[in-house]
């Protein structure tokens, strides 16, 4: 998929403010993605190792080099512990050639509407930016915590796109589809 070049570094909410992963942000992809709990609904992303994680990194950097966007790490206004990753990468599904949206969070944090808020800041602005592109989620059936995030970034469930993914059955939700 040909993307634009855009430059989205860096994007604010009221709470939030969600910005490009960084070399020094391993560390945080690492302890987010080998808690059990993080990756409970889908354990082929979980990690061990601290090169697991440097490995992810150079794939999210070089999906950022290529078109100006990607997964951004999210913190607090004013802090600097990063609370979790939220974005987007294309994908094609059915056929369909569009985004996936992507969130996941310290647990430290669920509950507080940090997921919905980011993820909803990622949803404008890939309106705005990728107007023409479908948004997806591909989210598991048991997974009702991320299914609320989805509906709160506003994407409603389109289970005729419904797909046995990496980890098993995901329901879809989606968001201008054609």
């Amino acid at each position: 998929m040909t993307e634009p070049a855009l430059d989205a570094a860096e994007l604010t909410t009221d709470h939030l403010v969600l910005r490009r992963p960084v070399p020094t942000d391993v560390a945080a992809i690492l302890a987010v993605h080998r808690d059990p709990r993080t990756c409970r609904h889908n354990p082929s992303d979980a990690l061990r190792t601290r090169a697991e994680a440097e490995w992810l990194y150079r794939r999210w950097d070089e999906r950022w080099q290529r078109s100006g966007f990607g997964y951004w790490v999210v913190r607090g206004r004013g802090a600097e512990q990063p609370l979790g990753f939220c974005g987007v990468k294309p994908t094609v599904l059915g056929g369909l050639r569009g985004l996936n949206l992507f969130y996941r969070f310290d647990p430290a944090c669920w509950g507080r509407g940090v997921a919905g808020e980011a993820a909803t800041a990622v949803v404008a602005w890939a309106g705005r930016e990728l107007p023409r592109l479908p948004l997806i989620a591909r989210i598991r059936p048991e997974n009702l915590a991320s299914q609320r995030v989805a509906e709160k970034a506003g994407l409603t469930r389109a289970a005729h796109l419904d797909e046995i993914g990496e980890d098993g059955l995901d329901w879809i939700w989606a968001r201008n589809l054609p």
